[in-house]
């Protein structure tokens, strides 16, 4: 088999894992960027009770690794079909809402309880286990599904919502999820019976305390922790920021679809890269990307081209993260165990968002609406983050076919 067959045969997995990832929970930063400016406006919320829409991430931390747990046990479409079904009634729940923030919380709240089976922990694992030789592309084309739909909506959710109100934008983003996410679940493949059999058969705790006793796993927990500290911003504050600056709304909505186009060219690159250079090196090159984009942001930038080069670069890592976690759990995991790993991975860096929003809400109230001394600090945890991966350079990888019993020897190899 050569490297671009595997798309050949496999595109249907790819295509389904991609639709039903961009149309859901992974979209919400680029949506409530786009809602956050009206809804302030309309209901008179102040910035930094609206920044702390991030700190609900922290629910990440629990929902993501169970959906994570069971897409390993029961199968990607079973799990997934529940936010599918239920991301849509959000939205048509939100444009409903009458302008108490506690109810904007709640929405939110049980997006990620119910939606965080449509995220890259559950499909990922759909393209993981049918690529090999062009895994690291497969996945940044699978975590380019909501960088489409960004760049793509942004600019077209933005004038609907300039010329129809922000309510009916709600009512846009809940079609488009349910049409795109449907056609998902259509193209799915079910999982084989033989493999569902004996991922049923495996032992949570053995699992867990496999995973959490590798010194290669607090590696990559902890680098990914740093790294995602300022992705806050991404969740609901870009639009903001930008027109904090004076910019218009064009304008500003101009260079948040360029920090979508960052990202899905973050996850194109990086997965090109993953198939051909060490993990380590592309891990800490690619995450250290957003700390430069960060430090420029935080000058009193205003020139449009100086922006969208510094957004650009925030979104290349935010992209790069996907794939270099899809890669590296195979890499130094296997597949038994990939939702379990790619669970407890992914709620580094939802708990990482909630303590940026966190710390991002309580510089706002301290420093009149600034958001330069956040991006300054968060931009010294990434380049810590970053350089942490190259400790990863002497871990061996797990074998190619790993039998059902590797998650259990991962502390035994990864120890020393």
């Amino acid at each position: 088999m050569t490297y671009l067959s595997e798309f050949r045969i496999s595109w249907r997995p790819l295509a389904a894992a991609a639709l039903g990832l961009g149309s859901a929970l992974a979209i919400n930063g680029y949506v409530h960027s786009i809602l956050g400016p009206h809804l302030l406006a309309e209901f008179h919320w102040s910035k930094s009770s609206f920044a702390l829409l991030g700190s609900i991430y922290i629910l990440a931390m629990v929902f993501v690794p169970l959906s994570g747990r069971l897409a390993d046990v029961f199968g990607v479409r079973r799990v997934a079909m529940v936010g599918v079904v239920f991301y849509p009634i959000s939205f048509v729940a939100l444009s409903m809402m009458s302008g108490e923030i506690w109810v904007y919380y709640v929405i939110n709240v049980l997006q990620i309880m119910f939606c965080a089976s449509t995220t890259g922990t559950v499909y990922c694992r759909v393209v993981a286990e049918r690529f090999t030789l062009a895994r690291g592309l497969a996945l940044g084309l699978l975590a380019s599904g909501p960088a489409i739909a960004g760049a793509i909506g942004s600019p077209l959710l933005t004038t609907y919502i300039d010329a129809h109100g922000w309510r009916a934008g709600c009512l846009a983003v809940a079609a488009f999820s349910a049409l795109a996410g449907g056609m998902a679940m259509l193209l799915m493949p079910s999982m084989r019976r033989q493999a569902q059999e004996g991922r049923q058969q495996r032992r949570a705790g053995q699992d867990y305390r496999a995973v959490l006793r590798s010194r290669t796993f607090w590696i990559i927990f902890s680098s990914i922790f740093l790294c995602s500290i300022p992705y806050a911003l991404a969740q609901s504050q870009l639009n903001v920021m930008l027109l904090d600056r004076q910019l218009s709304p064009a304008a500003a909505g101009f260079i948040i679809s360029t920090f979508a186009a960052g990202v899905m060219a973050g996850r194109f690159i990086l997965g090109l890269a993953l198939d051909r250079f060490p993990t380590h090196w592309v891990a800490a090159v690619g995450m250290a990307l957003s700390a430069i984009g960060l430090c420029i942001m935080a000058a009193p930038v205003t020139h449009i081209g100086v922006l969208v080069f510094a957004i650009a670069l925030f979104g290349l890592s935010y992209g790069a993260e996907a794939d270099i976690l899809g890669y590296a759990v195979v890499r130094y995991f296997g597949m038994e165990l990939y939702g379990t790993v790619l669970g407890l991975l992914t709620a580094a860096a939802g708990g990482a968002m909630t303590f940026g929003s966190l710390m991002l809400s309580l510089i706002l109230a301290k420093t009149d609406n600034s958001y330069s001394l956040f991006m300054l600090l968060t931009a010294g945890a990434v380049f810590v983050g970053s350089a942490n991966f190259l400790r990863l350079r002497n871990i061996a990888p797990a074998p190619a076919k790993a039998p059902a019993t590797h998650g259990l020897e991962v502390a035994q190899q990864a120890r020393a």
